[in-house]
C-alpha cells in the first residue's frame, strides 16, 4: 500500500507517532525506569527520549509499556546527585520527574488506544551519560517553561527557538560521504516530512549524492539518494508555501524516496535546480499537457492519469493534509450485480460531491446567498488530514491515534461500510469527501482488520471489524478489482474530464466555480492568504492548523476546458435500468450471508428529525414555583426529574401524571439537573456555589460537591468524571467514586482539571464520546477543549452578551451555540471558524439539534423548527405562555420535554 510504504522505515517499537501533532524529537539517552516497592528496587532498561513537548521513556522489553509524560503536566524536574555506596562506587545521577499525568503507549505490545493516568505521580530515571545528565535536565526545564506559555504563539517560538539554536550548533557528518572523492555542494537545515510529522535535520548535496542526517538519528543515521538514479523532482507547497521539495527515483513508484520542507524558499529553489541541472539528461519533462496527450490517445489509464495529476498539483502521500485525491465514481453500492452498461450505475463527474444531492445543495445555496464575503458553499473540504485516516485506520491505526490525541473515533463513526459512507456523503448536511487512490489499487488491506485491532463497539452492539462491502462484491480483492473496471469504464472515459475540471481545471475557481457550486473557504485555496503577513504570531500558527487540518484544494493545473478522451465506442453506455447484466469478467455475485442489520436507532433518529415538524404536545403540568431550570429522565422513562428557580428538585411520575417528590436542598435556585448512569442518582447544580447528588432509591441527599466561588451554573457527566461550570469564571473537571453499598458513607471527589476563562461560565456540554467539552460565557465567547489534555482546542468570540447554550453536534465536528443577542451561531470544532450565523426574531435559550435541523424555545414560549442549510423557521410551535428554559430529548428523538418560565414541564411526542 502507497502510504503505509512510506512509514516503515525501521522495526522499532518507537515511532514518531507517538509525539504530539507538530512536535520534536530532539535526543535519546540509554537510561533505566528505576521504581521500588518496600521490598525491592527494581530497574527497566530503555531509551530516555527528550521532545518538544514530552518525556517518552522507551524500555527495552516489549512486554512493559512506552511511557510518555506531556511536559504541561510536570510540576518539578530535578537532577538528584546520589552519594557513594560502602565502596566507594560511584553511582550515577539520576532524573527525578514529579507530575499530573502519565500516559502509556502500547501496552503488552498492542497497538490501542492510550491509557492516561492521572493524579500526582514521581518517576525516576538513571542515566547512563555522567557527564550529560545535568545537561538534560537544564534542556527540559527549558522546554518545560514553553509548555507552560498561556499563548501558542509564545510557546511555539520558544521551541522554534531551542531547535534552530540545535540546528546551528550541529552540521552534516561528512564523514557520511560514500567516496573521497565527493565534494560537498551545498547544506542546510530541512526537515524530512512524513504523514502527519517531521524530523529535523541536515540535508547535505553533493557531486554524487543527497544526503539526509536526522538532528536525532531516528530512524536512521543518515538516509542516502544517489543523484543519477533520481528520475523526478516535485516543487511543493507545505501549508500553502512554497518550502517542500519531493524526489522520486521511480517513474512509477507512487511513493517518493524523500520529502523535505526548508525553512525558507531560497534554499529549497536551490537545491532543487542544482539537482534539475545535474540530471538534465537523465529527467524527463513533466507537465499536465504531456500527460494529459497521453491519456487522451490512450497511453495512460484513468488511474494512471489522476495519480499524475495529483503529483503535479502538489497532492503527496507523505502529506495528509494534501493527499492524493480520486473521486467516487460509482453510484450503486446496494445492487447485488454491477451493470457498467447502465449509465445510472455511475455518480455524475460534472458535479461535486456537494451538488449531487439537490435538496440539499439548495440549502447550502439559500445560506451561501445571505452569507457576507468571503462567501463559500461548503464548510468542510472533499480532503482533509481527517478523511484520509478515517478510510485508512484499519493500517495505519497509530496515525489516528497520533491525530486523535490517543483515542480512535466512536465506533459508529468510523468506516464501516461502503454504501453507507456513500450515502453519508449524498446526505450528511458537512460531509462531502471524495476517495483515495487506494480504492483503485491492488491491496486491500485497508478494508479489513487484519491486525485485530479493537476498534470499539458500535451502539448495536456490534464490534467494528472489516468494511461492509456491497453485495456485489464477493471479498475485499473482488471489490478493488470491479472497482477498478469501474474507473476504467467506457462511461468514466467519457466523463473523467469533467471531474478533473472541478478539481484541477478551470471550474475549480472564479465565476465557473460559482456556476459549477465549487466554491470552498478561501484558506484552502493557493495563495488564498499569506501566512508570513499575519504579525501576531497566535493568529499565524492558529491559520496554518487550521489549513493543515480543514484540506487543501489541489494546484490549478488547467484554465480552459480540459478535452475528452479519445475513446473508440465499442459498447456503448445506455440508460437501461436493468441491474443484471454483466461486463467483461463480470459476473453475478451473490448478496453477502453475513451482511448486519441496519443500526435501526440511527435509522430511527433521522426518521424522527425529518419529522419533527409533526411535534404534538401530549400534556403539560404545573409543578414548580418559578421558572424550570433542568429536566432530567430515568433510564425506563416512568419518572422525571427538573429543578426550579424556587430552589426545588420535583420528581413527576409520568404514569400517574403527578409530581410524587419535592426536595429542597438550600434556599437558592437550582439551576440545572442530570440523571447519572447507574439511574439512581440525580445531580443538580445550585446558585448556593454546591453540587447535590440525589439518590433516588434512599430518597435523600447522598452527597454535597462544594467546589466553586460562585454559582454552579450547569454541569456535565461522562463515564466517572463530573464537569462543573460556575459563574466564577472556571470549568472544574472532577472524578466521582460513589459509594453505593451504603447509605451513610461518603462518595469520594478528586479534583483533575480546572479550565479558566475570562468570564463566568453559563454552559458546558461534552460530546458523545466524552473527548470534548465546549463552554459557553457570559462575555459571548465559545472555548472548545480536549478532555484528555485540558488544553483549549478552539476559542471563538460569536456572540454578543451572555450565552445560553453551547452543544456539539452528534458527530461531534461542530457546536452550535445560542445567546441573549438572538444570534444561532455554528462553529467548526476543526478550525474554528463560524460556518453560520442567524439572527433570530427573539432570544432563543435552550435547543436539541442533529447537525443540521434544531427544536429550539425561544423568549415568547414557542417551540421553533429551524433549518441550518437555508437558516430559517420552518416550523413554529406554540408552546410556552413565556421563556421556554429547559429542553430534553430521548436517544431516539421522538420525545421531547420542556420546562419554561410559566412554571410549567410539557411534553412532547412525534405523531406519524
Amino acid at each position: 500500500m502507497a502510504f503505509f510504504n512510506t512509514l516503515e522505515r525501521t522495526k522499532e517499537r518507537f515511532s514518531l507517532l507517538l509525539l504530539d501533532l507538530e512536535e520534536y524529537y530532539f535526543e535519546q539517552h540509554t537510561a533505566y525506569h528505576v521504581s521500588s516497592d518496600s521490598r525491592k528496587e527494581k530497574k527497566i532498561r530503555g531509551s530516555f527520549k527528550v521532545c518538544s513537548r514530552s518525556i517518552i521513556f522507551d524500555p527495552d522489553g516489549l512486554a512493559e509499556p512506552i511511557i510518555k509524560i506531556p511536559l504541561r503536566d510536570c510540576q518539578k524536574i530535578e537532577f538528584v546527585e546520589k552519594e557513594n555506596n560502602p565502596f566507594n562506587d560511584p553511582k550515577p545521577p539520576v532524573i527525578t520527574v514529579s507530575c499530573k499525568q502519565v500516559i502509556f503507549i502500547k501496552e503488552s505490545n498492542v497497538i490501542a488506544p492510550h491509557r492516561n493516568e492521572r493524579g500526582s505521580k514521581n518517576l525516576t530515571f538513571e542515566l547512563d551519560v555522567w557527564s550529560k545528565t545535568e545537561d538534560v535536565v537544564q534542556t527540559l526545564l527549558q522546554l518545560h517553561r514553553a509548555s507552560c506559555l498561556d499563548k501558542l504563539g509564545d510557546q511555539t517560538a520558544m521551541i522554534a527557538a531551542n531547535l534552530q539554536s540545535r540546528l546551528a550548533r550541529s552540521s552534516f557528518d561528512k564523514n557520511c560521504f560514500q567516496g573521497v572523492a565527493e565534494k560537498s555542494h551545498m547544506e542546510c537545515p530541512v526537515e524530512m516530512v512524513m504523514p502527519l510529522v517531521s524530523n529535523p535535520g541536515h540535508v547535505c548535496i553533493t557531486n554524487e549524492n543527497l544526503y539526509f542526517q536526522p538532528l536525532n538519528g531516528h530512524p536512521l543515521h543518515v538516509i542516502q539518494i544517489k543523484l543519477n538514479e533520481v528520475r523526478r523532482i516535485y516543487k511543493r507547497r507545505r501549508g500553502l508555501r512554497p518550502l517542500g521539495l519531493e524526489v522520486f527515483c521511480s517513474e512509477n513508484n507512487l511513493c517518493s524516496d524523500i520529502y523535505l520542507t526548508f525553512y525558507n524558499p531560497v534554499e529549497r529553489d536551490e537545491i532543487y535546480y542544482y539537482i534539475a541541472t545535474f540530471l538534465e539528461n537523465h529527467i524527463k519533462e513533466h507537465t499536465a499537457e504531456s500527460y494529459m496527450l497521453q491519456w487522451q490517445r490512450g497511453h495512460l489509464s484513468n488511474y494512471e492519469y489522476l495519480l499524475h495529476l495529483n503529483n503535479l498539483a502538489d497532492r503527496s502521500f507523505n502529506d495528509l493534509s494534501q493527499y492524493p485525491v480520486f473521486p467516487w465514481v460509482l453510484a450503486d453500492y446496494t445492487s447485488t450485480q454491477l451493470d457498467l452498461t447502465n449509465a445510472a450505475t455511475f455518480r455524475d463527474l460534472s458535479k461535486p460531491i456537494g451538488a449531487l444531492n439537490q435538496e440539499r445543495l439548495d440549502r447550502l445555496l439559500a445560506r451561501y446567498r445571505g452569507m457576507p464575503e468571503p462567501r463559500f458553499i461548503y464548510g468542510s473540504h472533499y480532503s482533509s488530514p481527517g478523511y484520509v485516516l478515517f478510510y485508512l485506520v484499519r493500517v495505519a491505526p497509530e496515525h489516528m491515534l497520533c491525530l486523535q490525541n490517543g483515542r480512535y473515533d466512536h465506533a459508529d463513526r468510523m468506516f464501516n461500510s461502503v454504501s453507507e459512507t456513500w450515502k453519508n456523503c449524498l446526505q450528511g448536511a458537512t460531509d462531502f469527501k471524495e476517495l483515495i487512490p487506494e480504492f483503485y489499487g491492488n491491496d486491500s488491506s485497508f478494508l479489513e482488520n487484519s491486525l485485530n485491532l479493537d476498534l470499539g463497539r458500535k451502539q448495536n452492539g456490534t464490534l467494528v471489524g472489516d468494511v461492509l462491502l456491497p453485495p456485489w462484491a464477493s471479498d475485499a480483492s473482488d471489490f478493488l478489482k470491479k472497482h477498478k473496471m469501474a474507473l476504467e469504464s467506457q462511461y468514466v472515459s467519457e466523463h473523467l474530464h469533467e471531474w478533473i475540471d472541478l478539481v484541477f481545471g478551470f471550474k475549480q475557481r472564479g465565476s465557473e466555480a460559482v456556476e459549477a457550486h465549487n466554491v470552498f473557504h478561501p484558506l484552502t485555496y493557493e495563495g488564498g492568504i499569506d501566512c508570513d503577513s499575519i504579525e501576531d504570531t497566535d493568529q499565524r500558527i492558529a491559520m496554518l492548523t487550521q489549513i493543515l487540518e480543514f484540506g487543501q484544494t489541489p494546484k490549478q493545473l488547467f484554465i480552459g476546458p480540459h478535452p475528452h478522451r479519445i475513446t473508440p465506442g465499442v459498447q456503448n453506455v445506455t440508460r437501461s435500468s436493468s441491474i443484471n447484466s454483466a461486463v467483461g469478467e463480470l459476473s453475478p455475485v451473490s448478496l453477502c450471508e453475513d451482511s448486519s442489520f441496519e443500526d435501526l436507532t440511527e435509522e430511527s433518529r433521522k426518521l424522527a428529525w425529518a419529522n419533527m415538524g409533526n411535534l404534538k404536545r401530549i400534556s403539560s403540568h404545573k409543578i414548580h414555583k418559578e421558572a424550570v431550570t433542568g429536566i432530567a429522565v430515568t433510564r425506563d422513562g416512568a419518572s422525571i426529574f427538573s429543578t426550579s428557580q424556587d430552589s426545588t428538585l420535583k420528581m413527576f411520575s409520568k404514569e400517574l401524571k403527578e409530581f410524587q417528590r419535592s426536595i429542597s436542598f438550600s434556599n437558592m435556585a437550582l439551576s440545572s439537573c442530570l440523571m447519572l448512569a447507574d439511574g439512581k442518582t440525580v445531580v443538580c447544580s445550585s446558585w448556593d456555589n454546591n453540587v447535590y447528588f440525589y439518590s433516588i432509591p434512599y430518597g435523600r441527599r447522598q452527597d454535597t460537591l462544594m467546589g466553586h466561588d460562585d454559582a454552579v451554573s450547569e454541569i456535565s457527566w461522562f463515564d466517572d468524571r463530573l464537569y462543573t461550570a460556575s459563574w466564577d469564571s472556571t470549568v472544574k473537571v472532577w472524578h466521582y467514586s460513589s459509594n453505593n453499598q451504603s447509605s451513610h458513607k461518603r462518595s469520594k471527589f478528586e479534583l483533575l482539571a480546572e479550565l479558566e476563562h475570562d468570564a463566568g461560565v453559563n454552559t458546558v456540554s461534552l460530546n458523545a464520546t466524552g473527548t470534548l467539552l465546549v463552554s459557553g460565557c457570559k462575555d459571548g465567547t465559545v472555548t472548545v477543549w480536549d478532555t484528555s489534555s485540558y488544553l483549549t482546542l478552539q476559542q471563538v468570540h460569536c456572540h454578543d452578551g451572555t450565552i445560553h447554550q453551547s452543544a456539539f453536534s452528534p458527530d461531534s465536528r461542530h457546536v452550535l451555540s445560542v445567546g441573549d443577542d438572538s444570534c444561532m451561531k455554528v462553529i467548526d470544532v476543526q478550525t474554528g471558524m463560524v460556518i453560520s450565523s442567524v439572527k433570530a426574531e427573539e432570544e432563543q435559550r435552550c435547543f436539541c439539534w442533529d447537525g443540521s435541523s434544531v427544536v429550539s424555545g425561544g423568549q415568547s414560549g414557542n417551540l421553533l423548527l429551524w433549518d441550518l442549510l437555508s437558516n430559517t423557521v420552518i416550523n413554529r410551535i406554540p408552546a410556552h405562555t413565556g421563556a421556554v428554559t429547559a429542553m430534553w430529548m430521548n436517544e431516539l428523538c421522538s420525545i421531547v420535554i420542556t420546562g419554561g418560565v410559566d412554571k410549567q414541564i410539557m411534553f412532547w411526542r412525534l405523531q406519524s
